[in-house]
């Protein structure tokens, strides 16, 4: 079929072309692959969860000398064709309660439940892998993740680290030796919710809290002070100040913050010369509710340059749907295009009408400051599984979780699609402590993939926005 174009618009959109047509868009995305990590997994490291209350869904916390893995914010091809790395956020939601919960990325190797034509074959799990190798582990061990840390002393405010007791709770609890002697980041530090990997092979993080940019080696080592957000105003916004600041910045003082708490770089991108970041935010810049008068809808794109680590003065706004409250995520399908999740906070058991979508968000041709274009391209909240891969004896799939943050296009037809599981948050699906479920997407036209360069003299590392593979 005719590739996802700039301005098309996919059946999902059309809404008005009767029951018929409908019911035919509800079929045009299908599951094709279905793996799922238990709530309880976890991988070696310092007591986390002393901050974050009793627990819930029967797993109770601190978990003494281990780490969540858990909250998975961010996805990336990994070594091998079968495996990925993945981001988890700062731990358990807050800066307040995370201050023991390590930065990381594992790598691991989903073993699918898919349909081979004649019966559903795979085991449906997902497996620890060798961080390096893709290989195959039997347990999340100090093999399957790196660690961030900051051993060179480049950021430019007070971590954990530098600290004598956790700055959580009463300030009595030791910071465990661990993190003290690596300069381990932790997630009273950031709140990261993408990543992409540049040319060079760094890792770039987008974080919550600053909000941030956040450059570290292949190894998560801390190479460079993080970037501030500078304020970039909008066409017909009354937002003033010289930077955007969110109420956890460590630099805001007694200065008044100008975006929500935790809505910074919930989503960004990396276009396919792996130069430019395009980072978007989770909440709206105070004054920009003055564009087109609407309220807390108006979410800021803006364009970071790689090699000169600025801003660019292109700069664009995406708006939230009716029903939408949030963005989980953002990735680039070619130098124009962008696939983003949109949400609303409602489960299949919290009440009211849960709300989880993917668009292809398009800048072609939009003047700076000017919304970009959006059109529908996957409910997930109502996908085609004919072969009821993931065994709840429904043939459609939904997807009811709060959050659903990591995006990857695996080919022009195929996304990769992960909850962050909130760990130990309960109510996607049940009263339990919700799982992670990693979902094939096979989409019923294929997109405008553009893919990434490695025809440049630099470094030939990949997987920017997944397409690649890294070599580390």
């Amino acid at each position: 079929m005719k590739p996802y174009a700039s301005g098309s618009t996919s059946l999902f959109a059309l809404t008005t072309l009767g029951a018929a047509l409908l019911a035919m868009s509800a079929s045009a995305a299908e599951l094709t692959g279905f793996a799922l990590l238990p709530a309880n997994t976890f991988s070696p490291g310092p007591t986390s969860g002393q901050f974050a209350g009793a627990g819930a869904g029967g797993n109770p916390l601190p978990l003494v000398g281990k780490q969540p893995v858990q909250g998975v914010s961010s996805v990336l091809k990994g070594p091998t064709p079968r495996s990925f790395y993945v981001m988890t956020d700062n731990g358990f939601g807050a800066k307040t309660n995370s201050a023991d919960t390590l930065l990381r990325i594992y790598a691991l190797r989903p073993e699918f439940r898919t349909w081979n034509g004649a019966a559903v074959t795979g085991s449906g799990t997902v497996r620890a892998a060798d961080f390096r190798s893709g290989r195959a582990l039997a347990d999340f061990d100090e093999r399957s993740f790196i660690t961030l840390s900051d051993p060179g002393r480049k950021l430019g405010f007070d971590i954990v680290a530098n600290m004598t007791f956790y700055p959580n709770g009463a300030n009595d609890v030791p910071v465990d030796p661990a993190i003290k002697a690596g300069r381990l980041l932790t997630g009273a530090d950031f709140d990261m919710e993408e990543v992409r990997v540049d040319r060079k092979g760094h890792f770039w993080f987008g974080d919550e809290f600053g909000p941030f940019l956040v450059e570290t080696d292949a190894r998560g080592r801390v190479v460079r002070a993080e970037v501030k957000t500078p304020n970039i105003v909008p066409p017909g916004s009354l937002a003033s100040g010289a930077e955007v600041r969110s109420p956890q910045n460590p630099y805001l003082g007694s200065a008044t913050p100008n975006l929500g708490g935790s809505r910074g770089f919930e989503g960004m991108a990396i276009n396919p010369a792996g130069s430019r970041l395009y980072t978007l935010l989770e909440g709206t810049v105070t004054g920009d509710n003055a564009i087109n008068g609407t309220v807390n809808k108006n979410l800021r794109i803006n364009a970071f340059d790689i090699k000169s680590r600025r801003y660019a003065d292109n700069h664009w706004l995406y708006q939230l749907e009716a029903e939408g409250t949030n963005i989980g995520a953002m990735t680039a399908i070619n130098d124009h295009q962008f696939l983003v999740i949109e949400r609303n906070g409602a489960t299949a058991t919290g009440g009211g009408t849960p709300f989880k979508k993917i668009y292809v968000a398009d800048i072609n041709g939009v003047a700076n400051g000017g919304f970009a274009k959006k059109s529908e391209l996957v409910d997930l909240m109502n996908i085609a599984d004919p072969h009821d891969l993931n065994g709840d004896g429904s043939t459609t799939f939904t997807f009811p979780f709060v959050t659903i943050e990591s995006v990857l296009i695996l080919d022009p037809t195929t996304l990769l699609v992960i909850n962050d599981n909130n760990y130990p948050g309960t109510g996607g699906r049940n009263a339990n402590s919700d799982d992670t479920e990693f979902l094939k997407i096979r989409l019923d036209q294929p997109l405008a993939v553009k893919a990434f360069d490695d025809d440049k003299d630099d470094d030939k590392h990949d997987g920017r926005d997944g397409h690649g593979t890294h070599r580390r």
